[in-house]
């Protein structure tokens, strides 16, 4: 099943894709007025809603419908860094070393916004696009092994890790340069496992303009989905709703010689096989006021004491 999360009458509401309609999952389980809610009830519930909706028709167009982000805002918004071969060997080129462990960071979960909303680039000068693949997160997951981890999942979706070059280099956490408002469209649903199968085994790509810019296969994870889950899972509860994004391959603008990194008007397509596509447009900033960006205090000030 594709999960969607819709706008009717100015508030969100929560639905299934059937044929080119979507039917609200109120109607045929009422007691789910929230997609982390389904997401907490298990493969149970979701069995339940197949069901009822065999015999369903849809209530509203997909067409006409406004797709809003497909989780409400989770307690955990976390990616992964540097997860395939040749994105890692791009960082390189740019001086990042390469990591002994699993390299994880939050996007705050204001970043979040809906699959074909456009892209704020606030203060950033180096506005950039990854490609992800996105689960987002069943029955709360604690010391979970890799066997255990795909019954955690609670569905897959498109993601696009917009990053703030030169603020995420301002310090080695990433979190700011990676959270800025509208940096984190997702979408444009959620994919239940059952018609994904193996998540290891997807496409993606990403056009800019057009241009085709990423491509590359899940197959080529350097950690696996289910090594993730066990990896973040072991510091820490993964609770319903929560979203991972898996990683991104190379062919980011950042890296390309010379860079290319977005500017306004631009289109950004991410697309995953099997589950679909998400499209944003970058528009004029709505900030306010760029700050000016005082270097090394830190070490000035630490040298002023020594003194």
């Amino acid at each position: 099943m594709k999960l969607v999360r819709f706008e009717s009458d100015g508030q969100p509401v929560i639905g299934v894709l059937s044929g080119d309609g979507i039917v609200r999952i109120r109607d045929l389980l009422p007691e789910f007025q929230e997609m982390r809610q389904l997401a907490a009830a298990g493969p149970e519930a979701l069995e339940r809603l197949a069901d009822k909706l065999a015999s369903a028709r849809p209530t509203v167009s997909l067409e006409s419908a406004r797709l809003l982000a497909p989780m409400e805002r989770p307690r955990n918004f976390l990616a992964i860094g540097m997860n395939y071969r040749k994105h890692a060997e791009e960082g390189v080129r740019l001086g990042v070393i390469p990591p002994k462990f699993q390299v994880w960071f939050n996007k705050a979960t204001s970043s979040i916004s809906g699959p074909f909303d456009d892209i704020d680039p606030g203060v950033t000068r180096q506005l950039d696009y990854e490609v992800e693949l996105g689960v987002a997160i069943g029955q709360t997951a604690r010391y979970v092994s890799t066997e255990e981890a795909p019954a955690h999942v609670f569905g897959y979706f498109v993601g696009n890790d917009v990053s703030a070059r030169d603020w995420q280099l301002h310090a080695s956490t990433w979190t700011v340069g990676k959270s800025f408002e509208t940096h984190g469209p997702i979408g444009p649903w959620i994919v239940t496992p059952d018609e994904i199968g193996d998540p290891h085994k997807l496409e993606l790509r990403t056009y800019v303009n057009g241009e085709l810019r990423q491509r590359a296969n899940s197959e080529q994870l350097i950690y696996s989905i289910w090594e993730q889950i066990e990896y973040v899972s072991t510091a820490f509860a993964l609770e319903p709703g929560d979203l991972i994004l898996t990683g991104t391959p190379e062919g980011v603008g950042h890296a390309m010689i010379p860079q290319q990194h977005l500017k306004v008007g631009d289109v950004v397509r991410c697309e995953i096989e099997k589950i679909g596509a998400i499209e944003n447009k970058v528009v004029a900033s709505k900030a306010r006021r760029f700050p000016v960006l005082e270097e090394d205090r830190i070490a000035r000030t630490l040298a002023a004491a020594e003194a």
